[in-house]
């Protein structure tokens, strides 16, 4: 594994954790994405990397599944080491069956963020389910305006990948606040996300290659990258958030899905033309995504065979293991970067701009 280091907790003394809650604002009428700036007019902000500082507020957000604060200590402990405060939203700890809270009220909490000039950053509490559900109640002109970075992964892949087309701002596949922040995950996160205090910065923002990645389909592609969960990435098609692949580098990750479903949203991205207009793909870890038995019509093929049947056609490279999304130890990835993919030593390389 080949990526350079800061040691982010020497950098970054410990601070006073302070916990705060902020009250819902009235209820308003948002912007539908109609009336909100499309991806290809509005200006190009996702040219430059957010950097958060110390004693930046950084809020946590529950727009798609419940989480409890009680699932939050390591983000909170991470917090404390980098200098930043944290601040619950009014959704922590509230349930609606599967979703956090109504869908007005978990839209009204991510708008009530973006609108608060004292939130610097927001971070997902979770993912699960419902972040479709609240899409056409945030209003992207007041996103794009406040500029924030937002990250999460899983469901969070909607918010994502609507956030960055509408707005035009870089947001972030990374962990979310329920995550296990192990050293490698906080790594990335600084890497990508916090203010290196130095003027001197290198083009490359991070370079990641693990002997584990696997090639397959070879080439050397670059782009600007996208993506995120690949059932979420399918479920845009048709949309309004509909994903856009042309000359990107799509990322995928995911989790629990038999062969014949990767194959089933694999070709329904190839159906829909997603799959031929990339310039490269790369795949996370698909997590317990073997076939657990005899498929539906007999013995099925392995997912590494399937990933390969669905992508020798393309002319393009593709890797496979990246460590993405539903890993303990995951990258964080700017959606917007530019990004570059090579496959002689598998490496994903991302680009300050």
């Amino acid at each position: 594994m080949s990526i350079e280091r800061r040691s982010f907790l020497r950098q970054l003394a410990g601070a006073s954790l302070a916990v705060t809650s902020t009250a819902l604002a009235a209820p308003r009428q948002l912007a539908l994405p109609a009336e909100s700036a499309p991806a290809e007019s509005a200006p190009a902000r996702a040219a430059g990397l957010h950097q958060l500082r110390r004693g930046g507020r950084i809020a946590v957000a529950a727009p798609a599944s419940p989480v409890s604060s009680r699932d939050l200590d390591g983000f909170l402990s991470v917090c404390r080491s980098y200098g930043l405060e944290p601040v619950l939203g009014p959704n922590i700890n509230r349930r609606a069956g599967y979703l956090s809270a109504p869908d007005q009220d978990r839209a009204d909490e991510f708008m009530s963020f973006i609108e608060d000039p004292s939130i610097d950053a927001i971070v997902c509490g979770r993912g699960g389910y419902g972040v479709m559900r609240i899409l056409p109640m945030l209003d992207y002109n007041a996103i794009r305006e406040a500029n924030k970075p937002i990250m999460g992964y899983s469901d969070i892949t909607s918010l994502l990948i609507a956030v960055h087309q509408l707005s035009g701002i870089t947001t972030y596949h990374g962990p979310v606040a329920s995550s296990t922040f192990d050293d490698f995950t906080t790594t990335y996160v600084e890497q990508t996300l916090l203010d290196p205090g130095s003027s001197n910065q290198d083009d490359v923002l991070w370079s990641f290659t693990d002997d584990r990645v696997t090639t397959v389909q070879p080439g050397v592609g670059r782009g600007r990258i996208t993506g995120g969960n690949l059932a979420m990435v399918v479920a845009s098609l048709g949309t309004a958030y509909e994903v856009d692949t042309q000359g990107a580098i799509l990322f995928l990750e995911e989790v629990n899905e038999e062969p014949y479903r990767i194959d089933r949203m694999l070709t329904q991205l190839w159906l829909a033309g997603k799959l031929q207009s990339c310039a490269g793909i790369a795949l996370g870890n698909f997590k317990n995504c073997e076939a657990k038995g005899r498929s539906i019509s007999g013995p099925s093929p392995s997912l590494l065979a399937v990933l390969k049947e669905r992508t020798q056609d393309l002319g393009i490279p593709v890797v496979y293991g990246l460590p993405i999304g539903h890993v303990k130890s995951k990258l964080t990835v700017p959606l917007g970067a530019m990004a570059e993919l090579h496959t002689t030593h598998p490496t994903l390389t991302i680009y300050r701009a």
